[in-house]
């Protein structure tokens, strides 16, 4: 993302004992050098050295690291050595006044040449003390002056490696997701029932922007096949009035580069799209390459499916699962002809208002596949979001993110002990973060963790503390909101009457006024996100000791602004605990006390190296603090 500073490291070394040195170099997609980055040693004696960048513009860049020989570094490090015993003192005084007269031409006259070339007068002055001498060679100007501008010799550099910057909602943003033909459904007097349209939606965006959501999620809006068509609970037994599941895609109304009638027509969903923008929100569409019987490809492109030895086309499966109202793609008979189809229908919902894609099982098709069709996207249309519901091995997912998707769900659901949560949120934000942003859905249409099932409405409350303050990018499927925790049985992660296969109707304006609904939370979380900059990255995130494992906390930093959060991870009981903060780690002394702001009250306490917590369910599931350090005396407060 524009404005997201990460690390570049790399190996540096050389034969025998002179010093080295490195830089990066970061290059816009202009061509342009940004300005100087010097490299640090991570640890003496590793050879390892980094340093952080910053790409400031949306492109692809290029960036690579310069490695060098510091002859000034070798020369300072041998003059004190041999100035201190007295050994051979003219010979190194005159070597390092020849070696920053070098220096000096490189520096320019309005950036501390003068400050260098003072330094080499000083060497030369034999009638000063030679640790006077070297002393002046090593004053504050002249050490400013050579560090922007280095002696570098025998330069090497790596080769150029290319960084994809992307627009901020690649990273950070919050989502929701939600079904439109379920939105203004209704049975009429004869006890049909009506799907809601993208007009009635509509009248749901608003509520949804209220809450601080920035993209607004929809599963297929495709037509839907009748063969093998699901009923309530994903039975086999459908009837006429039952509606068939979105991701069986394809009927004679046309397929993927189709509307469902009962949603409305194309100018409908323009409609849609324009409302959601006018609300400062984005709308994401599901593209899940698969099909029901009833798809026109299944006819004219029978090459597309896997068929048994029986001449039947193979439908979907993930044992025990069964999906006999969906037929998987197979790849390897027409590629290409894969390829162009999928970006003729992606580039058709471009069209109309669509930048962000959420990808329905990424991993069951081949990876070079999608290789293909991101990249010609985004050559033309660097915007465009790709989304990767991938649960699945952690290779193929990391796999994934490298070759191009922006984001990606992860195992953030199944991570509910500390344990858990804090050993995946290190493999997350470390290496892993350079190529797989995660987006941390709390629930989905397929996914009711039993964390919530059991834990009622305070489990809810954690949860979405955890992935708000967690992952720059967090989502919830409606109803989470109203802590719908019905299981389809016992020991299952499906719900009951699950609105994949039926119209799920709810009442929001009885909800609000009965209190049933944490969207306050919700609305709070969001509000604190837009206002925070460390809650919008990735990579600054630090676990703190808690003597409770009940107890989880952490610190997001973004410079000056620091936010730290700790929660109740059981939603049933109170806990206490005391919570020793890595000072440093915050850019505070181990003494120090500082004035604390709770986002979720609106109290302030005095925060030290260690302190005491009490959090209950349902009241307090959390803190959120942002740390606001006092200003050195004489100083004045900043906002």
């Amino acid at each position: 993302m524009a404005g997201e500073t990460f690390e570049v490291t790399a190996t540096v070394f050389r034969e025998g004992h002179d010093a080295v040195a490195a830089n990066v170099v970061l290059r816009d997609p202009a061509g342009r050098e940004g300005p100087w980055t010097p490299m640090r040693e991570l640890a003496p004696g590793t050879d390892r050295w980094g340093a952080r960048v910053t790409p400031t513009a949306e492109g692809q860049w290029t960036y690579a690291v310069e490695a060098w020989s510091d002859p000034v570094a070798t020369w300072r490090h041998t003059a004190r050595i041999k100035i201190a015993a007295d050994q051979d003192t003219e010979l190194v005084l005159a070597e390092g006044a020849e070696l920053y007269e070098r220096a000096a031409s490189g520096v320019p006259k309005k950036d501390g040449r003068e400050a260098v070339l003072a330094a080499v007068d000083a060497l030369r002055d034999t009638a000063r003390p030679p640790a006077e001498r070297l002393a002046a060679a090593l004053e504050a100007e002249a050490d400013a002056a050579l560090g922007r501008h280095p002696l570098r010799e025998l330069v090497t550099s790596s080769p150029e490696m290319p960084l994809r910057v992307e627009r901020e909602r690649a990273l950070f943003g919050s989502w929701y997701e939600f079904f439109p033909r379920s939105e203004g459904a209704r049975t009429d007097k004869r006890g049909r029932v009506k799907s809601g349209t993208f007009k009635t939606a509509a009248e749901r965006l608003p509520a949804v922007a209220a809450m601080g959501f920035d993209v607004v999620y929809l599963p297929p809006i495709h037509p839907i096949g009748t063969t093998h068509r699901k009923g309530p609970n994903n039975t086999l037994s459908a009837t006429a009035k039952d509606v068939g599941v979105p991701w069986a895609i394809g009927s004679p109304a046309g397929g993927h580069d189709a509307i469902h009638p009962d949603l409305g027509t194309f100018a409908d969903f323009d409609a849609f799209v324009a409302r959601a923008r006018d609300l400062r929100m984005e709308i994401a569409l599901d593209f899940a390459l698969q099909c029901s019987p009833d798809h026109p490809w299944v006819k004219e492109h029978p090459e597309w499916f896997h068929h048994r030895a029986d001449g039947s086309i193979a439908y979907a499966e993930n044992p025990p699962k069964k999906y006999q109202d969906i037929y998987p793609v197979a790849f390897d008979a027409d590629m290409p002809g894969l390829v162009s189809e999928t970006l003729r229908v992606l580039r058709l919902w471009m069209s109309h208002g669509v930048r962000i894609f959420r990808v329905d099982n990424p991993h069951t098709k081949p990876v070079v596949f999608w290789e293909k069709v991101i990249a010609e996207i985004n050559s033309t249309d660097p915007d465009v979001i790709f989304l990767a519901e991938a649960f699945t091995r952690p290779a193929m997912m990391h796999t994934l993110g490298a070759i191009g998707f922006q984001q990606s769900y992860t195992y953030f659901t199944w991570r509910n002990t500390k344990q858990e949560l804090t050993e995946y949120l290190t493999e997350l934000t470390g290496d892993a973060a350079s190529y797989m942003r995660p987006n941390f859905f709390v629930n989905t249409p397929d996914i009711l963790h039993a964390y919530l099932q059991q834990g009622g409405r305070p489990a809810f409350e954690v949860r979405a503390v955890l992935a708000a303050t967690l992952a720059p990018s967090w989502g919830v499927y409606a109803g989470y909101e109203l802590c719908e925790n019905a299981p389809a049985k016992p020991g299952s992660e499906e719900y009951l009457d699950s609105e994949k296969y039926q119209l799920r109707p709810r009442d929001w304006e009885s909800a609000e006024r009965e209190g049933r609904t944490i969207a306050p939370l919700i609305t709070t979380l969001n509000r604190v996100r837009r206002r925070h900059p460390a809650l919008q990255q990735l990579r600054d995130l630090h676990f703190h000791h808690a003597d409770n494992d009940a107890v989880i906390a952490y610190s997001k930093r973004s410079g000056s602004n620091i936010v730290v959060v700790v929660v109740n991870l059981d939603p049933h009981h109170t806990q206490e605990a005391t919570v020793s903060l890595d000072m440093p780690e915050l850019g505070l002394e181990w003494s120090d006390s500082v004035p604390v702001r709770d986002e979720l009250t609106g109290e302030t306490y005095h925060w030290g190296r260690t302190n005491y917590v009490r959090l209950e369910p349902g009241r307090t599931p959390a803190h959120i603090v942002v740390l606001r350090p006092s200003p050195p005396i004489g100083g004045s407060p900043t906002s």
